[in-house]
């Protein structure tokens, strides 16, 4: 009888275990995959100009720069943020060029690099940065009470694409609601998870410009990584909604297309606020066995897990 009992408890473990890492085990899939090649040069438009064969900057105001990484398969926009005194890099790319020589092109101002959140496509260089921005969670600050936060396989996901992991030297916590001044500017620091639970967004309230990283962009939103979060990503998009002026423009870290960076506007926070709470109540269904996709407009969607193995 208690060989029986064991084995089932056994049993219960392992499948307890197969649940826990099953997202890990669809993101190692991609890494069988070989790493993507870089697209051909795209026409940007006349906003957007080409600073070499692989980095394009467009000024979007008279103080941000929106820095595209547009041959990369991900199309990666990272911002630069000037105020009067210092800037701040919002996400790094993915690596394959430093962006550190184009942003410091930009500005004389000393730049801290923050990233939106600890994907290995979002940290580009970061370990060259003099000063780097992070999240202040109660479980990061335990885990780098030297400063020195080292990432985890599954946060970092750099094996896709054969990036190390690394550790991030931090000179600068901030805590979510918290405004980071960068003289005459003031920025909103905004706790917006799930695609990660250390996704944060900025809000310039004065510009009327949402930095909103991987949390909102067009094309699909990826719900499903191994710390994704439904009830989480709809408590971000409620924060958005609440934070932001009525006329914001939304900048998000990846585009579908060219040209320019992408830019949405409030109504797609609210397009995905209400896609999330008819997923919870049930009233929407979506495509697909896994990830399953959920339509949010005609320029989102949502790719989520089935229903019954959503976090809510």
């Amino acid at each position: 009888m208690r060989r029986r009992w064991a084995a089932l408890a056994l049993a219960l473990l392992l499948v307890a275990w197969g649940f826990a890492e099953r997202r890990m085990l669809v993101i190692q899939a991609f890494a069988l995959q070989d790493p993507p090649g870089l697209l051909a040069p795209s026409e940007e438009g006349p906003g957007a100009r080409w600073v070499d064969d692989y980095f394009t900057v467009e000024r979007l105001d008279e103080r941000t720069y929106a820095i595209g990484e547009p041959r990369y398969a991900q199309q990666n926009f990272s911002y630069l943020i000037l105020g009067s005194q210092r800037a701040v890099l919002f996400d790094a790319g993915p690596g394959i060029r430093d962006i550190r020589p184009v942003a410091e092109s930009l500005t004389d101002l000393p730049i801290t690099f923050l990233p939106s959140h600890f994907h290995y496509d979002h940290l580009g260089p970061a370990a060259t940065f003099a000063r780097v921005a992070v999240v202040d969670l109660p479980g990061l600050r335990a885990r780098a009470p030297d400063g020195e936060l080292a990432l985890t396989r599954a946060e970092h996901l750099g094996f896709v694409e054969d990036v190390p992991t690394p550790t991030l030297k931090v000179t600068e916590w901030l805590e979510p609601g918290a405004v980071l001044a960068l003289g005459e500017r003031d920025l909103l620091v905004l706790y917006t998870p799930r695609h990660t639970e250390d996704s944060i967004s900025l809000v310039d309230v004065a510009s009327g410009l949402v930095f909103s990283g991987d949390f909102l962009y067009p094309g699909p939103l990826y719900a499903f990584l191994p710390n994704s979060s439904m009830g989480d990503y709809l408590e971000g998009a409620n924060a958005v909604v609440a934070a932001a002026p009525g006329s914001a423009r939304v900048l998000g870290a990846h585009r579908v297309k060219p040209p320019g960076a992408p830019v949405l506007d409030l109504q797609d926070v609210h397009d995905l606020q209400a896609t999330l709470e008819s997923i919870r109540a049930g009233t929407i269904s979506g495509e697909g066995v896994y990830p399953v996709t959920y339509p949010v407009n005609e320029r989102v969607t949502l790719l989520a897990e089935p229903r019954w193995l959503q976090r809510w």
